[in-house]
């Protein structure tokens, strides 16, 4: 937790007692790789803050899958329509490895949003991350190539890259697995 505060008092600055109130309703989770967090047709009840790990969020199709974000540590993640609206979900959110997430359910957001100073700072900024992230995205798959798409991950999250299989990566940029491996050997 205590990278969590680090976190939540350079971005705002929280005080002592708002921090105690937040941290309060904070449930850290051990996930192991490939668990699903929040299954397509169930209502997402959590924002989580990824402490370790990766997580990615896919749409399930009948000839496999399309992924459409991948979420590193350091991040929150949620599929976050299903969780402001409390309406099933259309898509999966699952770890790709060993992951540990601090969750704050829907309700108790709710209840933070209503008690303390920082609670609508939080879920706004959370809010600005994940839009952000999805803003990038789109735009990116309508100006960038597929290897430019690739080259950009690659140069976000060297490191962490490397951890995710393949298939995933070729899925998340708009291509098949053998046109990525196309790409990496021009690339590399």
């Amino acid at each position: 937790m205590e990278s969590l505060r680090l976190y939540f008092e350079s971005e705002f600055g929280i005080s002592q007692s708002d921090w105690e109130l937040f941290s309060s309703k904070l449930v850290q989770r051990y996930f192991p790789k490939k668990r699903i967090l929040t299954h397509q047709g169930k209502v997402e009840n959590y924002l989580s803050f990824v402490e370790s790990g990766i997580v990615r969020l896919f749409i399930p199709k009948k000839d496999g899958e399309l992924t459409f974000g991948f979420v590193f540590q350091g991040n929150f993640v949620s599929a976050y329509d299903s969780f402001l609206e409390q309406t099933p979900c259309e898509y999966v959110v699952e770890t790709i490895t060993n992951s540990v997430l601090w969750q704050l359910s829907y309700h108790d957001l709710q209840y933070i949003y209503s008690t303390s100073k920082i609670g609508n700072l939080i879920g706004r900024k959370a809010s600005e991350e994940l839009f952000l992230k999805k803003s990038k995205r789109e735009l990116s798959l309508l100006r960038d190539s597929a290897q430019q798409r690739y080259l950009n991950l690659f140069k976000e999250r060297p490191e962490l890259v490397q951890k995710i299989p393949l298939k995933y990566i070729a899925s998340y940029i708009g291509i098949t697995p053998q046109a990525l491996s196309r790409i990496r050997k021009r690339i590399f």
